[in-house]
């Protein structure tokens, strides 16, 4: 399995990230996550739609809080044509809880705690840590990535308006 040394840190100390290297331009993989229901979820089942997905390490983190409440607000104002999914490797109980909590019900939340599917997919798996690195993937409706984000710090936020522009232009 592929990895790459110091592409994300966490306050400045470099980490791993283990998994395919994805790149604009590739087909957006097809692996499993778990909803909140437990129930196993394909990233196929979201085809023909513009998909913003967004990996991050914890929904119980500030800055994982600040943007998953912030791409629910987006998703309103970016229409039926556009999907945001969520994925981290809190467990489907503590991510439903934390939905609750927080009013998030534009987005899709799942998990990959069970087998890494998501992580060793799209390249995000951190492996001194095993949480996913915070990274946005726009996907147009023919399953193609056309941006990507991986945030280099994980205590930093991405650029949204990058993130919203990109899907926008894909509507």
């Amino acid at each position: 399995m592929a990895e790459q040394k110091g592409v994300v840190s966490m306050n400045g100390k470099p980490l791993s990230l283990v998994g395919n290297r994805l790149e604009i331009g590739d087909t957006v993989p097809d692996c499993e996550v778990v909803g909140k229901g437990l129930e196993v979820v394909k990233l196929s089942s979201f085809d023909g739609k513009v998909r913003i997905i967004s990996s991050l390490p914890s929904l119980d983190t500030s800055v994982c809080d600040i943007m998953t409440r912030r791409f629910n607000e987006e998703a309103v104002a970016l229409g039926d044509d556009v999907v945001v999914l969520v994925v981290s490797m809190d467990l489907p109980f503590a991510q439903d809880r934390w939905c609750i909590a927080a009013e998030v019900n534009n987005v899709h939340i799942f998990s990959d705690h069970r087998q890494t599917l998501f992580g060793h997919a799209f390249g995000v798996l951190i492996k001194d840590l095993r949480l996913l690195a915070r990274a946005v993937f726009v996907v147009d409706r023919e399953g193609v990535i056309r941006y990507i984000e991986i945030v280099d710090e994980l205590t930093y936020e991405p650029d949204y308006e990058s993130v919203l522009d990109a899907a926008r232009k894909l509507v």
